[in-house]
């Protein structure tokens, strides 16, 4: 259906999309992009049709900060608690998770910690986002036998690595990410992953070797 067939038929698009066209707006424009009749323009629908599904633009944001909870934090909690034979299987799983933006939507992580900035909301949810996700992390290795003490130093190491990753924009070919797996795994848990859990693992993914 075309913006002018939309408009002419009343149509009015639904929640979800107009949560994703906001999403689109704050991952290339940053929060302030993020504007009700812009957004319109972009759908090809008239501003009121907003209003049948949000009360007003506060609504809407508070949409896009449930939708970073659900493809961030609660993916990576979920990747804490995942089936894991052994400690360095375990760490596979939580590392494997900042791989695809399907799982953790890196894109989203970086504008949301932008918004942080001028918005004390936006900047107290991302600060309790950081202490759920380390203390899962923590809670974790302290599963596997770590102290309080040690599992604490070890998360945050793991932690902030990935977030300077984030923060950073680095964009590197995955054969080389891959490649620092297992040291990546040694230092974060004191022991290298052996081989067959190394195959087993890019099985799981989906990569082969000579990957771009």
């Amino acid at each position: 259906m075309s913006q002018d067939s939309q408009a002419e038929r009343g149509w009015r698009g639904s929640p979800e999309l107009w949560i994703n066209a906001a999403y689109d707006a704050l991952i290339d424009k940053g929060v302030d992009g993020v504007k009700i009749l812009p957004l319109a323009e972009t759908l090809g629908l008239s501003r009121t049709s907003f209003y049948w599904f949000f009360e007003n633009r506060k609504q809407l944001l508070a949409a896009l900060i449930e939708r970073w909870e659900a493809r961030t934090t609660e993916a990576l909690i979920r990747a804490t608690s995942d089936y894991a034979a052994t400690e360095t299987e375990a760490m596979l799983n939580v590392i494997s998770t900042f791989l695809s933006e399907d799982v953790f939507d890196t894109r989203l992580e970086l504008a949301v910690r932008a918004w942080a900035q001028q918005d004390a909301d936006v900047l107290r949810r991302l600060q309790e986002a950081d202490q759920c996700r380390l203390d899962s992390l923590r809670e974790m290795l302290m599963r596997w036998g770590h102290s309080d003490e040690d599992a604490d130093v070890r998360a945050r190491t793991i932690y902030l690595v990935q977030v300077g990753y984030i923060s950073m924009r680095v964009h590197e070919p995955i054969a080389e990410r891959l490649a620092r797996f297992p040291n990546y795994v040694e230092i974060y848990t004191g022991q290298r992953p052996p081989q067959h859990e190394m195959d087993r693992f890019m099985a799981r993914i989906g990569y082969k070797d000579g990957q771009s």
